[in-house]
Parts: C-alpha cells; structure tokens; sequence
C-alpha cells in the first residue's frame, strides 16, 4: 500500500473516544481551536498507523493512508495499545516530511495527553501507557526581532501610507506584544481607558495596557471607521479591525499587511511575521524599557516562565559590561 500522510478526510467519521476528548479540551480545559485542531490531526494519524499497524483494516497496494478507516477504534482496541506501539508510530513519523524536533514533541505531548484522559478522566485503561514517553530535546533558539531603528523604519513606512487601520496594527504588534489572534478579536467595548481585555491561549483572559502611541492610533483609527458606520452589520459593529467587507479582518489579511510595510521598509518579508513583530516588543520592553522577566510573562500572557525566558538572550551586553566592571579586569 502507499504508505504516505495526506490531508484528513473531512467527512471521516471520528471515534467516539475522540470525540469525547476533544470536548473535554475544549469545554474544560479550554483549548484553543488551533489546539483542537492539531490534537486532531495528530490523533488521526495515530489510529491510522495503529488500524494497519495491528491489521486492523483491510488494505491493498492502491491504499491511502488518508482513506484508512478509523470509525471502529474502541475501548477494546485502546486496551489492547502498548508502549512499544506508540514508539512504533513516532518511528513511523520520522520517515514524514515533517521530522522537526518540535513536530515529534507535539506528537509524543498529544499521545501524553491522550492516554492521560483516557486512564485519568474517561477511565477506559488501568494504567497509563503513555507516562513514560519522553520528548525529543529541542534546541533553544533566540528570536528574531527588529531592532529599535528597525522598528522605527517599519512605523514611519506605514504612517506615510496614510492608512489609519494598518498603522495602528503595526503600533498594537509593536507596543503590546500580541498574538494575531488576540489583535483579530479585539472589540471596542474591551478597551477602557488605557487597558484593552483579550482572550489568550487557552481562552483565558489577560489586561493589555495601552501607552500614548498605540492610544494616540486607535483613536485616530476610529476616527476614520466612523466614516463607514452605517456600512457594518451589526454582528461587526464591536469588531476593531474590519476587512473591506467591513467584517472582521482575518489572520491571512494581518499577515499580508504585516509582509507588505515588512517590505516597503526595505526588510525581508520571508523573515519578519506578525509573531516577529510579537517577539520585538517583548525584546525591546526587557532591553530598552527595563522590564523584569516576571512582568514580560504577564505583559505576553505566557504561562510558563520558560516560555518567557527566550528573551533573555538579548542581556549580552549587560553581562559583557558586568564582567568589564570587575575589579580584576585590569589587573
């Protein structure tokens, strides 16, 4: 059979233990769509390799492996899982075209989560399989930025185009250290004062405040919106940043936006995303601004300090000029 990964068939039917996993996410624990998503396509694939794995399905050589059936995974099946069967399929994914450390990681933390409930919460298997499954090591790497001057260039291009919305994208991205999907769904009745409300990952909530230039474009912004009132539905009237269709811009139109004054700025487009931008206001705050690694974690809705400490790196010359002031140094 032709043993390759392919999009999921959307018109599959899911197992029920599936099913039943994504809503305890979603209802409560609170995981994102993005979140449900990859769960799903990682747990797809999984009860696909282990139907053929086992001989489970009926195949021949023309198979796909998008077009094997999943339906009939049940409690008996689970039951009958193994640790070396989950090893088994980790292997199987390293031969796919997405081998990145952070691709298994993702797989091995979907599976750990997976029998958790499984074990823990539906209480279908006497023990947890999955508990001793370790995560391949993934490399720290530092994040890429604009520098200040950078930064600079980027808001000058946008504010000379004249476009009220973009430019307090640009500023939000910037100053506030935002997700994409936290700047999508911003609503005007969130912002009070200098604070904006958002809805982070895990659908949580967390206080943005707003300095004088990000205040400065959102009233400028809306200024201009006002000119167009009468042209938004009402299921949009609360909605920030509306598309020319006057509904809710998406993420697609951000990041094209993003790539365009990326561009007119004379800086590689290929390189720096709204998640860069994100990544340079959290690197100029902890460099220039003198906020604390504790702060920055809250200012970026991070829920691990480890998350939050990528942006340490950008300390080298405070430790260069440290080890400089010793009294040794010159001796």
């Amino acid at each position: 059979m032709k043993f390759q990964l392919g999009i999921a068939n959307q018109r599959e039917q899911l197992p029920k233990c599936l099913i039943e996993f994504l809503s305890y996410l979603e209802t409560i624990k609170g995981k994102s769509p993005n979140t449900l998503d990859a769960y799903k396509i990682d747990l797809t694939m999984f009860f696909r390799f282990i139907m053929l794995y086992k001989g489970l399905c009926q195949v021949n050589e023309n198979t796909e492996f998008q077009d094997v059936d999943i339906s009939s995974i049940d409690t008996n099946i689970l039951r009958n899982i193994v640790l070396s069967d989950l090893y088994a399929f980790l292997s199987f994914t390293e031969k796919q075209r997405d081998n990145s450390a952070y691709a298994r990681a993702r797989k091995v933390a979907t599976l750990k989560s997976f029998f958790k409930y499984l074990y823990g919460k539906a209480k279908i298997l006497d023990e947890n399989i999955a508990s001793e499954l370790e995560s391949p090591k993934i490399d720290k790497r530092n994040p890429v930025y604009l520098t200040l001057d950078e930064s600079k260039r980027l808001l000058s291009s946008v504010k000379n185009s004249n476009n009220p919305r973009d430019y307090c994208i640009i500023t939000l991205f910037l100053n506030c250290g935002l997700r994409i999907s936290e700047l999508c769904s911003i609503e005007i009745s969130k912002i009070k004062g200098d604070t904006l409300t958002v809805i982070g990952k895990g659908n949580k909530e967390r206080t943005v405040y707003l300095n004088k230039a990000c205040l400065e474009s959102i009233h400028s912004y809306l200024n201009s919106r006002n000119e167009f009132i009468d042209k938004i539905s009402f299921e949009y009237k609360d909605i920030l940043f509306l598309n020319k269709n006057y509904t809710s811009i998406s993420k697609r139109s951000v990041e094209n936006i993003v790539k365009k004054y990326i561009k007119k700025s004379g800086l590689d487009e290929d390189k720096y995303t709204p998640h860069k931008l994100r990544h340079t206001a959290a690197t100029l705050m902890y460099k220039h601004g003198g906020v604390d690694i504790r702060s920055l974690q809250k200012i970026l809705g991070h829920e691990n300090i480890s998350t939050t400490q990528i942006y340490t790196h950008v300390d080298d010359e405070k430790l260069r000029e440290a080890i400089k002031s010793n009294p040794l140094s010159n001796e």
